[in-house]
């Protein structure tokens, strides 16, 4: 018992951490509960690890992640690291973010999504495969490659006088 205590309070101290990200985003209330869900939940001690497999959802207020796997590391307790695999999506109120996978290094509190990542704010769109999002100064740094011909791609749609009277 006092181990699955332990290792559920790991997935729990990892997920709190997001709350952090979760405010760059824009999020109203960052302190609003956490919820998880996903077809299967692997806790292992010896590793430090918790691994959420199929269909996983995270969800704080306005804030909501999916991928297929999203395994969180720990060390003395604490999230380090958490890595999302597989078709991730992240819904925020400044928009949407999708790559084939995530990392977020929990104590720099840096986000990088890879692969076949895409940017959608409204109707403006950024494709790259390499996304890095440093949640303290704001920065983010986006690289092309092959599946976009080497190069970063945007396509940005100026407002009309309609859309700023909506």
């Amino acid at each position: 018992m006092r181990l699955t205590v332990t290792i559920l309070a790991l997935g729990i101290a990892a997920l709190t951490a997001a709350h952090a990200q979760q405010k760059s985003l824009g999020m109203k209330d960052p302190n609003a509960p956490i919820e998880v869900s996903a077809d299967n939940l692997v806790a292992d001690a010896n590793a430090k690890t918790v691994t959420y497999t199929g269909n996983v959802m995270i969800r704080q207020g306005e804030v909501r992640m999916r991928a297929n796997t999203v395994r969180i590391n720990a060390v003395d307790g604490k999230a380090e690291r958490v890595v999302a695999q597989g078709g991730v999506v992240i819904d925020a109120p400044s928009g949407t973010a999708t790559g084939d996978n995530g990392v977020y290094e929990v104590t720099p509190r840096i986000v990088t999504l890879t692969g076949r990542v895409v940017l959608i704010k409204e109707n403006n769109v950024t494709r790259c495969t390499k996304l890095t999002v440093n949640l303290i100064t704001g920065v983010a740094t986006l690289v092309g490659g092959q599946e976009t011909g080497g190069r970063v791609q945007g396509l940005f749609t100026p407002k009309t006088k309609s859309d700023e009277k909506n």
